[in-house]
């Protein structure tokens, strides 16, 4: 089996609602998706012989995918009373509405999804919270 992985960042905040802890409060992260992808054989002709890929083509649709969640207050949905997100929304805070928890486990699983719906076979995807401590989701 071929392998190829990279990487992509992106800054944003988040809490765990019902969570009895620190992590209850809002606060931020730099966050690093880790995505491999695989594939048994590798191209045999054109452009991309020899490669399973362009790893031209693979950072960018990772680095698509976190630019969304850039600078911005992750939430899972129906965590907010009503009129604290109406008055966030219109102070003109970035929001992005989950329907999880935003914890590293999820976004792994999430972002292996969007992955997957987009055409490639992803191998598993790690999403760091710190530079030393991630969540990984694969299927077997």
């Amino acid at each position: 089996m071929y392998y190829l992985k990279t990487q992509a960042a992106f800054d944003a905040a988040h809490f765990l609602h019902d969570y009895d802890g620190k992590c209850s409060n809002i606060h931020g992260h730099r966050w690093t998706v880790e995505v491999t992808v695989q594939n048994a054989f590798l191209q045999r002709n054109g452009q991309q012989k020899g490669m399973i890929m362009d790893f031209a083509d693979l950072k960018k649709v990772v680095k698509t995918i976190a630019d969304h969640y850039d600078h911005s207050l992750i939430y899972e949905k129906n965590t907010f009373q009503s009129d604290t997100l109406e008055c966030l929304k219109r102070d003109g805070f970035r929001l992005v509405e989950m329907p999880f928890r935003p914890t590293a486990e999820n976004f792994a699983r999430h972002f292996f999804m969007l992955l997957k719906e987009r055409g490639y076979r992803p191998s598993n995807v790690a999403v760091y919270e710190t530079p030393n401590n991630c969540a990984m989701y694969g299927e077997d």
